[in-house]
């Protein structure tokens, strides 16, 4: 009953709080209907520290520690949607598992999920919030993300939550034909995010909005 109780939330942690939060995205412009339902079921509240808890259902980024932070509930939305726009996805590779809230959306959306976080302690913490969910399409690797994931590749998705200076090429190389990549690109507080489709011919380029993420970091710690 405390594990349900703790799930559900109470008073700004309720879940009357998320259903506001999702008629505010959807005042925002979000509008795949199965995004926003995947926003209001899972429990943000829980992918943050106990003391921002309150703040949990507020439109923005909040720090998680080793100067990450958890993107905002409308970022998270875009640019699942922006994922999703071509269609139902079975296999997505993402990159920065981070608190693994957004881990946790796609993973109501998608068949397979498999998550690479480079912080060994937040990969933890992640899989513990999984486990709590019992989320288990959900594959994690602890390891430098610029690889990707080749082992378990193609990819029909893979999204990044960290903003590197240029496309790595792995990533575009593990998209199945007709596969999609959204991630911000840029740094020095420059950044754009980015639709990339691999197509029969190559691939094409869609630049979306101006943007604001942690930079893409080499290595594992």
């Amino acid at each position: 009953m405390k594990d349900d109780a703790r799930l559900d939330g109470i008073g700004m942690t309720s879940r009357r709080t998320r259903i506001r939060l999702v008629e505010r995205l959807r005042a925002d412009g979000i509008r795949d209907e199965a995004v926003l339902e995947a926003v209001q079921e899972i429990p943000r509240h829980l992918f943050v520290d106990e003391a921002l808890a309150s703040r949990a259902y507020e439109d923005t980024a909040l720090p998680i520690g080793f100067g990450q932070t958890i993107s905002s509930p409308w970022m998270v939305a875009r640019m699942t949607e922006v994922l999703l726009r071509g269609g139902p996805l079975r296999k997505v590779l993402e990159i920065g598992t981070g608190s693994g809230y957004h881990t946790a959306v796609l993973a109501r959306l998608v068949s397979e999920v498999y998550s690479i976080e480079r912080i060994d302690a937040l990969l933890t913490r992640a899989r513990r919030r999984f486990r709590d969910l019992r989320l288990r399409n959900i594959q994690t690797r602890h390891a430098d993300g610029k690889a990707g994931w080749p082992e378990h590749g193609p990819y029909d998705g893979i999204i990044a939550a960290a903003s590197p200076a240029a496309i790595p090429e792995a990533f575009i190389e593990q998209l199945a034909p007709g596969g999609r990549l959204v991630l911000p690109v840029g740094v020095n507080g420059v950044q754009q995010l980015h639709l990339v489709t691999r197509t029969a011919d190559g691939v094409t380029q869609e630049t979306l909005q101006a943007v604001s993420f942690v930079p893409m970091l080499a290595g594992d710690r």
